[in-house]
């Protein structure tokens, strides 16, 4: 009889158990090992490099408190700048650091590759950041999402033009022309086509555009906006497609009254890129700040104050905190599986259920049949003195914070 892959390991390991027992007791008073994926070289890494630096952050505050399960969290990292490397880097992880499970990532496509080589070993594919909605739709049984997804992007930025942009533009929401451009990638994409479908039943017809996240000239791109002529130019990208994009817009006088930008465009590179007075007034749909309202994110003043002792300085971008609080979501799975096998942890966080509000970032937690947490939603802020303010829902704005420059001078 043919043996697949997984009843030959089975095999295997069962013929080494009493050879290698002694060495797995051992092992279970060492540290529980979680190897980190992201890119930590390349045009990304700074953002690789600010994800994991917050899952160390995090390690060290449960560490603090006697980690979990009475072991010690150690991250080690494992560099990803492509969905190749990200095999290749699980390999090493497994392999070489004999980590006992995996989180990432700033990048869908590399966790998309990541988490299916995590599943050859039986490793957890634990996600905090990357948002296409793909990757909790294949049903990887290793696989979860405590971050939101594309899906939960897409309608808070939908709520946001019909509840704050149409007002301030002085028109009904139906009347709006809205224009929809991304990044031809799966987070893209899968941002994209849920605008354009919650628009649709809206009533509202957008157009849209694409281009690939690595071009070195989007002016086509732009001439195609400007001849829309929209009241909304909403753009999902990476940082450098989208601060190319902006810097375009620019040179070409397209000057919509409403930009929004979807998921990046919040961090001082972009400030750096197009300057303050530029970007006043431009909303962003974005992770939760350290500065929300404490009644919104419980314990954010917190975290602040850890990142900077930690680091000194402030943090570079709002993917930090974010992937702060996947960790902590982890660590509670961990305990209430009372091990760290894949599918425990898994069946342990269904179980999960914390109201909104819960969690620094505002999240709370309850996973849906995709393992994706169906409490965990973004804010709209916006550049303001060149600073970005959390403004939407309102109870995420800091006290005297509102929307400013709308439509746009």
């Amino acid at each position: 009889m043919k043996m697949n892959r997984r009843q030959l390991g089975g095999l295997a390991l069962a013929s080494l158990a009493t050879t290698i027992a002694p060495t797995a007791l051992l092992a279970q008073d060492g540290p529980i090992k979680i190897g980190a994926v992201n890119p930590y070289s390349g045009a990304m890494a700074q953002y690789g490099d600010e994800v994991t630096r917050c899952y160390e952050l995090a390690a060290n505050w449960v560490n603090a408190k006697g980690g979990v399960l009475g072991r010690k969290i150690e991250i080690v990292r494992g560099n990803a700048t492509s969905a190749q490397e990200a095999i290749g880097a699980i390999e090493q992880l497994v392999g070489r650091d004999k980590v006992d499970m995996l989180v990432g990532t700033y990048v869908s496509a590399i966790s998309n590759a990541a988490s299916e080589s995590a599943l050859i070993y039986e490793k957890l594919y634990w996600e905090t950041n990357a948002l296409a909605l793909n990757l909790t739709e294949r049903g990887l049984p290793n696989y979860a999402r405590s971050g939101p997804s594309s899906n939960q992007f897409a309608a808070v930025s939908v709520d946001a033009v019909g509840k704050l942009v149409a007002e301030k533009l002085g028109k009904a929401a139906k009347d709006l022309n809205i224009f929809i451009e991304h990044e031809d990638s799966a987070y893209g994409t899968s941002i994209m086509k849920e605008q354009v479908r919650l628009f649709e039943e809206a009533g509202l017809k957008p157009t849209v555009g694409a281009h690939s996240a690595k071009a070195i000239d989007v002016t086509d791109s732009i001439l195609r906006a400007k001849g829309a002529n929209p009241d909304i130019w909403i753009n999902t990208g990476y940082v450098g497609d989208t601060n190319l994009l902006l810097r375009a817009a620019r040179d070409q006088g397209f000057k919509p009254p409403v930009i929004m930008l979807m998921g990046v465009g919040d961090t001082v590179e972009t400030r750096d890129a197009l300057g303050a007075e530029y970007l006043e007034g431009v909303l962003l749909v974005s992770y939760a700040r350290p500065d929300v309202n404490p009644a919104y994110g419980k314990g954010a003043a917190e975290f602040l104050k850890l990142y900077k002792e930690a680091y000194g300085r402030d943090p570079i971008a709002p993917q930090g905190m974010n992937a702060f609080v996947g960790m902590k979501i982890l660590f509670e799975s961990i305990e209430a599986a009372k091990s760290t096998k894949f599918d425990a942890i898994i069946e342990a966080a269904k179980t999960l259920d914390q109201p909104a509000g819960s969690y620094e970032t505002g999240y709370g937690v309850k996973f849906d049949d995709t393992m994706q947490n169906v409490r965990a939603l973004p804010v709209i802020a916006q550049w303001q003195g060149g600073a970005v303010k959390a403004i939407y829902p309102v109870e995420a704005a800091a006290e005297g914070t509102s929307i400013v420059n709308l439509p746009r001078a």
